[in-house]
């Protein structure tokens, strides 16, 4: 066997094994998603969790909130999906509508008072959660998961 076979082939299962850990880790997530929109809303699922993070991301930082449109692209779904995602989170009195300050035709999203007061104790018990877990990790192994996770999710875009 020649040198470049043999690097093809472990290079082969390298990439086999990492499909696998990526599956295992998103199956994961999928679960995490649902525990964490419960603790946000016992109503809410798995798909309100990704919306109520994307409008508190558009609307972080003072903003007036975020369209809708905005939050179907980041995430990668179909209006009418995020349209009834939007409308349960309404229901539940997590996020509302709001003019735009920009265009009196548009309207804006944006989560409740309720919402973000939830929001935020979800992400606190997440984040400490989190912490803990990654006690037992150097400095140097947090600075080399970041960058490689970085990396990834930039090379997913």
């Amino acid at each position: 066997m020649t040198v470049g076979t043999q690097e093809t082939e472990q290079n082969e299962q390298l990439v086999a094994d990492i499909e696998q850990q990526l599956s295992a880790l998103f199956r994961r997530s999928r679960s995490a998603s649902l525990r964490l929109a419960r603790r946000v809303h016992p109503d809410m699922d798995a798909a309100g969790y990704a919306l109520i993070s994307q409008i508190e991301l558009g609307s972080a930082g003072g903003g007036a909130g975020v369209r809708a449109s905005d939050v179907a692209q980041a995430l990668g779904l179909d209006k009418s999906t995020v349209s009834r995602g939007i409308t349960q989170l309404e229901n539940l009195g997590l996020i509302e509508r709001v003019g735009d300050p920009d265009d009196g035709r548009a309207r804006l999203l944006r989560l409740t008072t309720v919402g973000a007061t939830r929001f935020d104790a979800m992400r606190a018990q997440r984040q400490t959660e989190f912490r803990a877990l990654l006690t037992r990790w150097n400095p140097t192994e947090l600075a080399d998961l970041g960058r490689l996770l970085t990396r990834l999710n930039d090379d997913l875009t």
